[in-house]
């Protein structure tokens, strides 16, 4: 089964994506990893205004198989949360590039080791599959 990973996404070894809006990023989990989870149940997210540390847990993602810790896969502080999220998660799982984004950050310019391209990350998804 392939997933979707748009080209023009970075991507983070624990299934978060990363892209680039102006001087923001706009941080979400990837279509492999809410495959893997299932449907999204419950989402825990960090306060507009707390800052994140590349590769550490910014929030809480549960599924019915599964909790998961959401790590970030860049620095900065949290502009945005997507309070559209709040009463249904299934955004996440039916458009986790779209409407299933997770948080806005203004970037400090540190990036977690291994952020990969969309190549890189299909081949990382494809590895895993097995």
């Amino acid at each position: 089964m392939s997933h979707n990973v748009p080209a023009e996404l970075r991507y983070s070894k624990s299934d978060e994506w990363v892209r680039v809006e102006g001087d923001e990023l706009v941080i979400g989990i990837t279509d492999f990893a809410q495959d893997q989870l299932g449907d999204i149940v419950y989402l825990e997210l960090p306060k507009v205004g707390q800052v994140i540390a590349p590769g550490e847990p910014f929030g809480v993602i549960e599924s019915v198989k599964a909790s998961s810790d959401l790590y970030a896969p860049v620095g900065g502080e949290v502009v945005a949360v997507n309070g559209d999220l709040d009463a249904s998660q299934e955004a996440i799982n039916t458009a986790p590039y779209g409407a299933g984004w997770l948080i806005r950050v203004r970037p400090s310019g540190d990036e977690e080791e291994g952020i990969m391209d969309a190549a890189g990350y299909a081949a990382f998804c494809e590895d895993r599959a097995h």
